[in-house]
Order: C-alpha cells, then sequence, then structure tokens
C-alpha cells in the first residue's frame, strides 16, 4: 500500500544549518561551499535527481544561497535559490557542477577569508570558481568532519525517512518468504522483492542493497535457480529518498533449516540479544565487536570475518563503527547496525543476520521489529 511522501522539516534543516555555522570559528572560516547531494539535502531538504548536480553555500550568518537544476523547487531551507539550465533541448549537460558553482560564485562574491568545502569530493571546480590560488593550505578548510560527526546524531524528520526505508525491508522479507521455495531463481527473488519495496516506497528507490545470492555470503542476483536445503541471505539496504536502510536475514530455502543452521542462527540471536543489553552511550564499539567475536568463536573460530555493524543514514557506512580498525564510542542519536554472521561449508554456505537501531540516553530502541526466523 503507497504511503503519503515523506521530506526533511524545514525548521530542522536551518537548525542543521546553525550548529554547522557554530564550527566556523574553530576552522578559520567564514563561509562553506556543499556539492555532495546528501549534504545538500541535510542542509536544504532539496535532493536533485541523480543526474543533476545542485550547490549550497553557508555563511558564518547564517546566510543559504542554494544553485539548482533548471527550476526552483517548493519546501526548502534555503535565503536565496539560482537557477541554472541542466539540460539543453532535454540533452544532459556534464559541465553542470562547473556551471553552478561559477553562479553562486557571482552570486555571493569571492571573500577574502579562507573557504570551506568537502574534500572527499574533490572539486576544481569550486576551488576555480571562488578564486583560490594553489596554496591550498591557507585557503581551504576541510568541511567534511564536521558534517559527518553531525550526521551522526539524527533529528526527528530523518529518523521518519530512516524508518520508511526500513518498512520497504519489512515488506521485502514478508514477500522473500511467501516466495522462496526450491527451483525460483535469484533473478526472480530479486524483482519481487524490489516490486515489494517500491510499493511501499510509493516510488523508485535510489538503492536496493547489495546481497541476493543464495548459497552465498552475498552477492547480486544470477540466473540461478536456489535449491533444497541451502540458506538465502538477503542482507537489503534500500534507499528512500536519500536515507538508507541496512538490515539483513537468512531463509532456508526448503522452510526446515537443519539442526547445525539452527544451532548457528541461535548463537547469532544471542549475540545481537547481548548488543541490545549493552549498548549506551559512551560504550566502546572495539569492544563490542571483539565480544561478539569471542562469542561467535566459541562456536567456530574464524568463521566470522567481518565487521560487526556500522552507522547509516545518509550513506551506507558512517560513524560509528562497530569494527576492531576504528575505536569510536557510541552516542545518544547514532542509527547503527549490527549484523553479526557465521560462515561454514555445512551451513550452505552461511548465516548473517542484521538489526538497525537508535542509541537513546540509557540504551538502543530496535526499529527492525520483524521476525527473524529462518
Amino acid at each position: 500500500m503507497t504511503r503519503q511522501p515523506l521530506s526533511l522539516d524545514m525548521v530542522h534543516c536551518h537548525e542543521r544549518q546553525q550548529r554547522v555555522c557554530t564550527q566556523f570559528a574553530e576552522l578559520g572560516i567564514d563561509r562553506a561551499v556543499f556539492v555532495s547531494p546528501e549534504n545538500v539535502q541535510y542542509l536544504t531538504g532539496f535532493r536533485p535527481h541523480r543526474l543533476l548536480h545542485a550547490v549550497v553555500c553557508l555563511e558564518s550568518d547564517g546566510t543559504c544561497t542554494l544553485a539548482v537544476p533548471n527550476s526552483e523547487p517548493e519546501g526548502i531551507a534555503a535565503d536565496k535559490v539560482l537557477t541554472y539550465e541542466a539540460q539543453w533541448h532535454a540533452t544532459l549537460r556534464q559541465e553542470q557542477v562547473e556551471i553552478a558553482a561559477g553562479l553562486l560564485a557571482d552570486s555571493v562574491g569571492l571573500g577574502t577569508h579562507r573557504l570551506g568545502i568537502e574534500f572527499s569530493e574533490r572539486c576544481p571546480h569550486l576551488i576555480r570558481a571562488f578564486g583560490v590560488s594553489h596554496d591550498f593550505q591557507e585557503q581551504l578548510a576541510d568541511i567534511d568532519p564536521v558534517l559527518w560527526r553531525q550526521r551522526r546524531h539524527k533529528d526527528p524528520d530523518e529518523v521518519v525517512m530512516i524508518r520508511r526505508a526500513i518498512d520497504c525491508t519489512s515488506a521485502m522479507y514478508a514477500r522473500a518468504r511467501e516466495i522462496i521455495r526450491p527451483g525460483i531463481s535469484e533473478l526472480q527473488v530479486f524483482s519481487e522483492l524490489h516490486a515489494a519495496a517500491v510499493d511501499v516506497a510509493g516510488e523508485p528507490l535510489l538503492a536496493l542493497g547489495n546481497d541476493y545470492q543464495c548459497n552465498s555470503p552475498g552477492g547480486v542476483p544470477r540466473d540461478r535457480p536456489v535449491q533444497d536445503g541451502e540458506l538465502y541471505i538477503l542482507d537489503l539496504g534500500p534507499c528512500y529518498r536519500g536515507y538508507y536502510a541496512d538490515n539483513c536475514r537468512t531463509i532456508a530455502v526448503s522452510g526446515q533449516p537443519t539442526d547445525v543452521q539452527h544451532e548457528a542462527w541461535q548463537v547469532i540471536v544471542d549475540v545481537l540479544d547481548m548488543v541490545e543489553r549493552s549498548v549506551r552511550p559512551g560504550i566502546s564499539c572495539r569492544d563490542l565487536f571483539n565480544q561478539a567475536k569471542t562469542m561467535l568463536d566459541e562456536y567456530r573460530p574464524d568463521a566470522f570475518s567481518h565487521h560487526l555493524g556500522h552507522g547509516f543514514g545518509l550513506y551506507p557506512h558512517t560513524a560509528p563503527h562497530l569494527n576492531p580498525h576504528w575505536d569510536d564510542t557510541f552516542e545518544e542519536g547514532d542509527t547503527f547496525t549490527a549484523e553479526p554472521g557465521l560462515y561454514a561449508e555445512e551451513l550452505r554456505a552461511g548465516i548473517r543476520l542484521e538489526q538497525n537501531y537508535i542509541v537513546t540516553s540509557d540504551g538502543v530502541e530496535k526499529m527492525t521489529n520483524f521476525s527473524l526466523e529462518m
């Protein structure tokens, strides 16, 4: 059943702009320019089509100027909106960022201080448009860490968007349990799950996740019939209007997991229970990973070979990282996944279960309240 379309709240967008501006003095900048669609949407509520580009300039006094393709959109958080032609006679222009950056610079002026930009975007068009010389060290500051940190703590309008993406996964798993039987192809399963997600979203989705292979830890769907006795790992990540879900279920093709498979499943469920009991603000993500790995290794050493989980939101993998390569701690407002797994030949070929959570002041709220059963 199609639901009412969602969008970010303009009041929250303005609040996010103000929070970013409070960091300008520390960086020694008086303005920042953003080109990544994630940050443009986060700050203004506007996210263009994936083939079109927008650029936003935020001044230290809170003034927000947005350059958008073709026509001014409704319901966005910007003090001034500039438009440029992204298409000529319906043909997409490939120089959109250059045109938008030049238009923006002409409108707001070049300024005299350091400019904040997203170093991850590596955008020479911005540098040229705003008159920055080759002395990048003195004239540019990396604004990425400010946005990445701020985006960890989800505002209420963002949580609503994430919940819609999670609703898509709930419908996808319900459909998977209806259709997965020996002989169905992975491509057919993918197609039907795609349809189930779009029905809930009420519109095309920006992503659907990566893992649709049976008898495999993961991968893109193949023209391959699934077989009796195999386990089907479905790691689904639909993206609704820029916001991702990311959760996983494992389904027995025959509907009857073996005793060995069920034993491994129970170990993984026990790890998820441990996560739910343990996580609260201030807890070490690395310590949680190590505790989970110890539990999984007791079942079978080294059968767990990947991260325990990660943050998610406007990007599939963000902080907090439940991973020994980072030393993060949980913070209130984090949305994160926990995805313990076990992989072995006798499991045909493994089991992974993944839940989505939001960190509260004293624990976690589980956002994926649908069955883990195989």
